[in-house]
C-alpha cells in the first residue's frame, strides 16, 4: 500500500510539473515564432526631411569640435626628428655606402646635435624610424617560430624559419629572418658633460613578455653563421628579458614605422643642446632605406598624428554641407507627407 501511494503521489507530481511547464513552453514557442517571422514590436522612425536635416546638422556640430580637440592634442606633442643615415657616412664613402656599412674595419661612431625647440616634459620617448623597410613582406613575416620563442629547444621544428632555421646542423634560437635582422644601432645622450640616462625597461608589451617569449628560453647558435644580419643577443639573458628583440618581432604593417628604443625620464628645457653619440651599424643602404632618430612627448591622445582630427573635421564639414543642400531642396521643392505623386508612378498614372 505504501509503495502504491508513493507512486501515485509521484505521478501527480509529474503531472503538476508538466502542467506548469506548458504555458512557459507555449510562451517560448510564441516568442520564437514572432522573432523568426519578424512580428516583434520594433521602432520604425519616419525619416522626415526635418528629422534628417537636424541629424546631419547635429553630427556635423559634434564632429568638428571633436576634430579640433584631437588636432590640438596632436599639435601639443613636441617631436625632434633627425635623419642620420646619410650624414654619418664618411666623406670618402659617400659614393660607396654599402661598402662602408659592410667594412668592419671602418668606425661606425657618429655624433649628432639636437636642439630642443620647446620645453619637453618627461617621459620623453626615443624611437628609431625606418623608411622603405617592408617588414610586412610575406616571406619575411612567415620566417619565425612562435612555439620556439615560447619553448626554446624543446620545440625542434624550424622549417617555418627558413632560411635562418639551422646553422651547422644545429637549430637557431630565436630562428627566422625577423630575429636575424634585429636592429642594432645604439644611442647615448649627453647634456653638456652630463650623460642623460635612458630607461630601456618595459618598452615591450607586457603580454608579449609574459606570454609569447619564454622565461627559460635562451639564445642559442644565434648570428653564428658567415652572414650576420643585425644585432647579437646575450646568451645568458632569457628571451622574455630581451626587450629589443620583443619590440622588433612585432612586425610593422607599413614600410615607414617607428619602434620604441627607450625613455628619457628627465625634462628637457627649450634651447637645450643634446649631444647624441650613435653607432651606425644597421645596413639600410642596400635597399635604399632611411634611418631617423625621434624624440617625442605624448598627449592624452598619444603621439603626433593629425589624421584622426582631420578625419573628424572632414566628416563633420561634409555632414553640415549636406544638411544645407537638403535644406535648400526641401525649401525649394517641399512635398507633403504621404505624397504618392512619385516619379516612378507617373507612367502608370498617365496610362
Amino acid at each position: 500500500m505504501d509503495v502504491e501511494g508513493a507512486s501515485a503521489l509521484s505521478g501527480n507530481g509529474d503531472q503538476s510539473v508538466e502542467s506548469r511547464s506548458r504555458p512557459v513552453r507555449r510562451h517560448l514557442d510564441n516568442a520564437v515564432y514572432q522573432f523568426t517571422q519578424q512580428n516583434l514590436p520594433a521602432c520604425k522612425p519616419v525619416l522626415t526631411p526635418a528629422w534628417v536635416i537636424s541629424m546631419f546638422f547635429l553630427i556635423g556640430v559634434v564632429f568638428i569640435p571633436v576634430g579640433l580637440l584631437c588636432l590640438y592634442a596632436s599639435e601639443s606633442v613636441i617631436e625632434i626628428v633627425d635623419r642620420y643615415d646619410t650624414d654619418c657616412v664618411p666623406d670618402n664613402f659617400k659614393s660607396q655606402k654599402v661598402a662602408y656599412i659592410k667594412d668592419s674595419s671602418v668606425s661606425k661612431n657618429c655624433t649628432r646635435y639636437l636642439k630642443v625647440p620647446k620645453n619637453m616634459k618627461a617621459p620623453i620617448y626615443i624611437y628609431y624610424q625606418l623608411d622603405n623597410y617592408y617588414q610586412n613582406h610575406r616571406r619575411y613575416v612567415k620566417s619565425r617560430s612562435d612555439k620556439q620563442l615560447l619553448h626554446g629547444l624543446k620545440y625542434n621544428d624550424t622549417n617555418s624559419c627558413n632560411p635562418e632555421g639551422e646553422n651547422n646542423g644545429l637549430p637557431i634560437v630565436p630562428c627566422g629572418l625577423i630575429a636575424w635582422s634585429l636592429f642594432n644601432d645604439t644611442y647615448s645622450f649627453f647634456h653638456g658633460e652630463n650623460a642623460i640616462k635612458v630607461n630601456r625597461k618595459n618598452i615591450a608589451w607586457r603580454s608579449d613578455r609574459e606570454h609569447k617569449f619564454g622565461k627559460d628560453v635562451y639564445p642559442f647558435n644565434f648570428q653564428s653563421g658567415s652572414l650576420i644580419g643585425g644585432a647579437t643577443l646575450d646568451p645568458n639573458i632569457p628571451l622574455s628579458d630581451q626587450e629589443d628583440l620583443i619590440v622588433w618581432m612585432r612586425t610593422a604593417a607599413l614600410p615607414t614605422f617607428r619602434k620604441l628604443y627607450g625613455r628619457i625620464e628627465v625634462d628637457l628645457e627649450e634651447d637645450d643642446l643634446i649631444m647624441v653619440n650613435l653607432v651606425n651599424n644597421y645596413n639600410t643602404y642596400s635597399f635604399g632605406g632611411r634611418k631617423k632618430l625621434v624624440l617625442s612627448t605624448t598627449s592624452w591622445l598619444g603621439g603626433r598624428n593629425n589624421f584622426l582630427g582631420m578625419s573628424y573635421i572632414a566628416v563633420g564639414s561634409l555632414f553640415i554641407f549636406l544638411a544645407f543642400v537638403f535644406l535648400l531642396l526641401h525649401v525649394k521643392n517641399p512635398r507633403p507627407y504621404g505624397d504618392t505623386n512619385l516619379s516612378w508612378n507617373w507612367k502608370g498614372m498617365s496610362s
